[in-house]
């Protein structure tokens, strides 16, 4: 396959609709408010424990106008079925925000990776609350300070949105049921795969169904933009894009003709043309980082601009700030970069040999 294909084109479900894609698997698409203004989620056609229903996979954030959307799904698209089981391919407010709300409401079990159900547990806890996320908090202004952003009024707007997680994810459900790397979950009659990846979450699950041609890839793999991999405070010398580049390798093993459900964007044909081309992506990102460390020793602030060309808003800032940490981390952990401290407290970087 030579280029990325949509087969359902334009197609798309509007709020409070679900598209069918077949008889088992109904796409949903749920409004952001951010720049990347929605959120695909989807509902199959399932049997659990003995009822009839609907497994959801994917919650979209806690706020007013998801849980509306949700309530119009629930009275005119579940054919009178009830929902027996949420799955969260990971734990950003996006994917989770809503899973107490929606297990409370049906009286269901959450399942997900337990890396991410405990992370999203601290996040929302007093002590994660005040460490932040890379969005926010006095962690994250302290970890970028560090790394040279050290304009004051950015800074004080990071510390102040120490409560980003907490308000898209108000509170998780008590209990779950953890799900494992290559186990089979059994959906309808059929398996699906669960496919761990890493790097953009700390333990993501993509499901894959076999019978049914289709990867539910949660943000792994998206058509058309690249997945965040960003340094947090609380891991400051990770290597996520190592991770993450080392986890796409898994998805060759998929079909080529495989339909990938996205989390953003719409369902394409065209995996590992679109793993190589994410592939590519980061290995032009780190040949960038590698000229811009060999003028000199340099910080991740003055990295962003080279690798984002365009204007940022500090939502945008924080997850490029992130994102440049991860590309230096990657080369200074594999022995490219030289990291020292220097005298004002920033991290700088520079060149000790070439790449690759």
């Amino acid at each position: 396959m030579s280029e990325i294909n949509y087969p359902l084109g334009d197609d798309l479900p509007e709020v409070g609709q679900a598209k069918a894609l077949n008889p088992f698997v109904k796409w949903v698409r749920m409004p952001l408010p951010f720049a990347l203004n929605h959120i695909n989620l989807w509902l199959l056609r399932d049997s659990l424990n003995g009822v009839e229903g609907w497994t959801l996979v994917d919650c979209g954030i806690a706020n007013q106008a998801s849980k509306e959307a949700w309530e119009v799904i629930f009275k005119n698209e579940l054919e009178g079925l009830p929902i027996v089981r949420v799955i969260v391919t990971h734990m950003h407010p996006d994917h989770i925000g809503l899973s107490s709300w929606l297990c409370e409401k049906w009286n269901v079990p959450l399942w997900i990776t337990m890396t991410d159900f405990l992370l999203a547990k601290y996040l929302i806890s007093p002590s994660g609350t005040k460490a932040g996320s890379v969005a926010g908090g006095g962690g994250a202004a302290d970890h970028f300070s560090k790394h040279g952003l050290t304009e004051e009024s950015d800074l004080e707007k990071i510390r102040a949105r120490a409560d980003y997680f907490s308000n898209m994810v108000p509170s998780l459900p008590p209990r779950f049921r953890r799900i494992l790397d290559n186990e089979d979950i059994q959906i309808g009659g059929r398996s699906w795969k669960v496919v761990v990846g890493y790097g953009h979450a700390p333990e993501h699950a993509s499901l894959w169904c076999a019978d049914l041609n289709l990867l539910i890839s949660g943000d792994m793999v998206l058509p058309r933009i690249s997945t965040n991999v960003s340094v947090f405070d609380t891991e400051p010398d990770a290597d996520p894009l190592g991770l993450y580049l080392s986890s796409l390798e898994r998805y060759f093993d998929l079909p080529e003709g495989v339909l990938v459900l996205p989390s953003h964007g719409k369902p394409f044909n065209g995996l590992h043309l679109r793993i190589e081309q994410l592939k590519q992506h980061h290995a032009d990102r780190l040949e960038e980082t590698m000229a811009f460390c060999s003028g000199g020793p340099g910080h991740a602030r003055d990295l962003v601009p080279v690798m984002f060309k365009r204007e940022l808003d500090l939502h945008q800032l924080t997850f490029a700030m992130g994102e440049a940490i991860a590309h230096l981390n990657y080369l200074w952990r594999g022995g490219y970069l030289l990291r020292e401290a220097c005298s004002d407290g920033i991290l700088r970087f520079s060149c000790l040999k070439s790449y690759p």
